[in-house]
């Protein structure tokens, strides 16, 4: 059974969508009891939707006619979280759900009230999808942020932010921002440095402080054909810090399927093959690796060999005997 949160959004979902519920129908729906959907039309009703009910043996429920629907009850934050998980859903970066993601994220924006709406309306008008499978760790973006970020990208304002670069290396940067972009897990902002006079893209989440310093600009041309296309050529020549290789215990055909475009797969024997890649993070490739469901050997670095180790232990200390199988005689 779904949690009563999912199952409250799905009860108000089907509503939306027809006049009129017979309560045996609507239950069986939800696949929960009759005495269960009275509650959850309860809940509904705390939280400002005027539910109608019909009493009887072919009673039923449904959304009061000509009623609006009441403003969307979440905070700013929270509101951009929406907008971002429901857009990644929508470009396919979740699988199975885009079609739904495009209603949902419809439904969304239209009850939220004005102020919000316009933020994330800058998000969504002002992101270009990277079309990347996932790959990346990393910590999501700031969503205040994200929002400050597209406003000025959206309105043509000149931004002031401090920027971190993988070396630690801290900054300050003044743009003329143009779009973000949406790649893998992460977000970048593609903007033209006027410090530098040259076209740069910023990781949003090193990316602190951002600030309109109340210019306007007219926006240059790009050097590429799309934002989405110059953060790619970037990310695609910047060295990596971790060069792995890693002998599987597998059939390279099954894992380069796995793998995809991540890294190359070189069969050393018909059951066995060796695995090479590069990331600058070692918890994508412990995640790969853990995926595979094949034994492997790590031939190099020993960063990972530790990390593997201590992914190891901190799993095995999460089963339910693990203290008992430590403790001493």
């Amino acid at each position: 059974m779904a949690n009563t949160s999912t199952r409250t959004l799905r009860l108000l979902s089907l509503l939306q969508t027809h006049k009129y519920w017979p309560g045996n129908e609507l239950a069986r729906r939800l696949g929960v009891s009759a005495r269960t959907l009275r509650r959850d039309i309860d809940r509904l009703r705390d939280l400002g939707y005027p539910v109608e009910a019909q009493r009887g043996v072919d009673g039923g429920y449904q959304l009061a006619a000509g009623a609006a629907l009441p403003p969307l009850m979440v905070d700013d934050d929270e509101a951009v979280a929406l907008v971002i998980g429901l857009q990644f859903a929508m470009q396919g970066m979740v699988a199975e759900v885009a079609e739904s993601s495009v209603r949902a994220l419809a439904k969304v924006v239209q009850v939220m009230p004005p102020r919000l709406r316009r933020r994330v309306e800058a998000i969504r008008a002002m992101t270009v999808p990277g079309d990347w499978d996932g790959g990346r760790s990393g910590r999501g973006p700031d969503p205040g942020a994200l929002t400050a970020v597209a406003l000025a990208c959206r309105d043509s304002r000149r931004l002031r932010f401090a920027y971190t670069a993988a070396d630690g290396t801290r900054t300050e940067r003044h743009v003329e921002p143009y779009r973000l972009v949406a790649l893998g897990r992460r977000w970048y902002l593609v903007a033209f440095d006027l410090t530098r006079h040259d076209w740069r893209s910023f990781r949003i989440d090193r990316l602190t402080g951002p600030e309109d310093d109340g210019s306007r600009f007219r926006p240059r041309e790009l050097p590429t054909v799309d934002a989405a296309e110059f953060v790619r050529s970037r990310v695609e020549n910047m060295p990596r810090p971790y060069r792995i290789e890693v002998l599987v215990d597998a059939p390279a055909e099954t894992v380069a399927r796995a793998l995809g475009r991540w890294g190359s797969v070189e069969a050393t024997d018909p059951g066995r093959c060796r695995v090479s890649m590069t990331a600058d993070s070692l918890d994508w490739p412990t995640m790969v690796l853990g995926a595979l469901d094949a034994d492997f050997r790590i031939l190099q670095p020993p960063e990972l060999i530790a990390h593997v180790r201590a992914w190891g232990e901190r799993f095995r200390r999460a089963h339910p005997g693990a203290a008992d199988s430590t403790a001493a005689p």
